[in-house]
This record gives structure tokens, sequence and C-alpha cells, in this order.
């Protein structure tokens, strides 16, 4: 069953134009226990929001999906790098992360104001007081109001 999703990212560390150059991505870096077990969920062909965040409008700009399920992070074990965490071992990894690849741009960016203005969204986690994650599950009608929200933008 395909599932949906919603990947936030600092377009200054890594942007959706760059992932539409890329076409496919690692999504390396996470280091919250929810979100990385989030995208240990994470299925072959599962469909994600791309979601700029700690700009001046955070928005969803496009749509990428999984194209490689959970796997050890790299970043974990370089001892000279941001993401480098001591306590995983290489037969015990501690942190995750999925490949994911571009499939489009929204027709219109979804802002965030636009989220929170729309009824149906209520429930959404992205909504959520407190949600902060950067991996988080999106429901199915969750999913299509998102997407209609950018066609009548």
């Amino acid at each position: 069953m395909l599932r949906y999703w919603l990947l936030k990212t600092e377009p200054s560390a890594y942007s959706f134009e760059q992932l539409r150059a890329d076409e496919t991505t690692p999504w390396t870096g996470v280091r919250n226990f929810q979100a990385r077990n989030n995208m240990m969920e994470m299925r072959l062909g599962d469909l994600a929001l791309f979601y700029h965040s700690s700009v001046a409008e955070p928005a969803a700009v496009g749509i990428c999906k999984v194209v490689r399920e959970a796997y050890p992070d790299f970043t974990q074990f370089d001892r000279s790098g941001e993401y480098f965490d001591g306590r995983a071992k290489q037969g015990k990894p501690i942190w995750f992360m999925v490949d994911v690849a571009y499939v489009e741009a929204l027709e219109h960016p979804v802002t965030l104001a636009r989220m929170r203005a729309e009824p149906r969204l209520v429930g959404m986690a992205l909504l959520r007081r407190g949600q902060r994650l950067s991996v988080q599950p999106v429901m199915p009608h969750e999913w299509k109001i998102v997407l209609e929200l950018s066609r009548a933008a």
C-alpha cells in the first residue's frame, strides 16, 4: 500500500532544485528517533512532499519518491562531519536514511500559512503544535488536499 510523507529541509542545506539536478539523493543527517523510525517505515515507491523550511514562507514545493528503503546513514560514522555520532558502530548503526528521487514540482508551492488556513488539514502532523520532525507521515486525504491547493493557487 502506497504511503505518503513530508520531508523537511532548509533550501540552503539541500533544495528541491538541487534534487531536480541530482535526480536522486540519500536523505542523510536525520538525528531524531521518531523521524528515523518514520524513514524505517518507508517503502519503495512511497511519495513525499518536499518541504522547504526555515525560509520567509515555508512551503511544500515538490514531490519525490522513495527509491531505496532504509539503510545505515554513513554520516554517523564520519568523525569530521557534523552528523557524527560516537555511539554508532559499523555493525550496530543508530541512524538510517532512505534514497529519494525527483518526481515533479508542485504547480504552485503550498505555504505553511495556506495549509494552516485549510480546515480539512487541521489534523495534519505538520500543523500540530510542537511538531518539528524532519520526516513525518501525511495521510492520504491530506496528500490529496495539498495537491488540490497546489493546483488552485
